[in-house]
């Protein structure tokens, strides 16, 4: 497919985009004067009274923005905070607007990730392609003192206090280029005006950029139709296809590799909405894929599928910092509240 060859290409340089540098520069004088008008005006935004935090990309593609959104709620949860997410619910169509969102939420309409979220971790979650309206159901209907919005870094409606930005560490920012030249959302600039930046994996493409590491941590294989875990161990040495319509998929069949197991990887569009007949291989090995994939594949599972269960693992350091920031945002707040 051409989308997949573009991708492919921004990430090894490909000489021919260098012909769709005029359009990238005209990209970026965009998105850089909504950056100007944001910080501009900023002050006239609706501001909520809890802390909003985004967790977003500069990158087009998935960069494991859910999993550590997932692992920031059990985090914060643990310190004392009651924290609430919120999404655009990109893949999704709801009949109406917000949305709650629950496990038991279709994927039609709320999206995957959301859905994933609410499987993965016991929290409000709403969906709205609005996302101040998202924030505004959230507080009217939660008991929550803090807004964690999945994706969201170029929403400029959106106040924020708190920015993580999450980067790939093996394949960076690709040729460094905006869209659509290169996979870049804004300027690489822009990175240094994040809060935090989190770096996906051992930090080789970015060394020049001061990342806390993240390591998605395998922790069980979890069969799809029942939700029965499994020990990784018993799966070492066995043979199975791989399947993954995520914005990196190559990422995920080194993560089986690693595991011990022998892969037939079958690569799918990211958000990729599952038939049965995608996933028929004419043969009885185990169907493996991502947590995301699963919940789209959930209502047609059989017996050997399988969703590789992952948690993002980071420095206690880290959370202490954002912790530390929160808590002087709150105080702030209440003092001009």
């Amino acid at each position: 497919m051409m989308a997949e060859r573009i991708v492919r290409d921004w990430y090894r340089g490909a000489l021919w985009l260098n012909l769709l540098r005029p359009l990238a520069w005209l990209f970026e004088r965009i998105v850089r004067r909504r950056r100007a008008r944001f910080l501009a005006e900023k002050g006239q935004l609706w501001r909520p009274e809890v802390p909003i935090l985004v967790v977003g990309n500069i990158t087009v593609g998935g960069t494991g923005k859910s999993p550590l959104v997932a692992a920031l709620v059990t985090a914060l949860r643990a310190q004392g905070w009651k924290p609430g997410v919120i999404s655009r619910g990109y893949g999704g169509r709801a009949s109406s607007y917000p949305m709650q969102v629950t496990a038991e939420s279709s994927v039609d309409e709320a999206g995957d990730e959301p859905v994933m979220l609410a499987r993965l971790v016991d929290c409000p979650i709403v969906v709205d392609p609005i996302r101040v309206q998202a924030v505004q159901h959230l507080l009217a209907s939660s008991d929550v003192d803090l807004i964690i919005s999945d994706d969201g870094l170029q929403h400029y409606k959106l106040w924020r206090d708190l920015e993580i930005a999450v980067l790939d560490g093996a394949r960076g920012l690709g040729n460094g280029l905006c869209l659509p030249a290169g996979p870049l959302r804004e300027p690489s600039d822009r990175l240094q005006e994040v809060d935090f930046r989190v770096c996906n994996g051992p930090n080789r493409a970015l060394s020049h950029i001061p990342c806390w590491e993240m390591t998605l941590q395998p922790t069980a294989m979890v069969r799809i139709r029942d939700g029965k875990h499994e020990d990784l161990a018993s799966w070492k040495g066995r043979k199975v296809h791989a399947v993954a319509g995520i914005g990196h998929p190559e990422r995920f069949f080194e993560t089986l590799r690693q595991l011990g197991l022998s892969v037939e990887p079958h690569a799918f569009d990211d958000h990729h909405r599952y038939n049965p007949s995608d996933l028929e291989f004419n043969d009885s090995l185990p169907i493996v894929m991502t947590d995301k994939d699963a919940v789209k594949c959930s209502e047609f599972a059989t017996d050997n599928m399988y969703a590789l269960r992952v948690e993002a693992v980071l420095d206690a350091g880290f959370y202490d910092q954002v912790q530390e920031k929160l808590h002087q945002i709150r105080k702030t707040s209440k003092h001009h509240g």
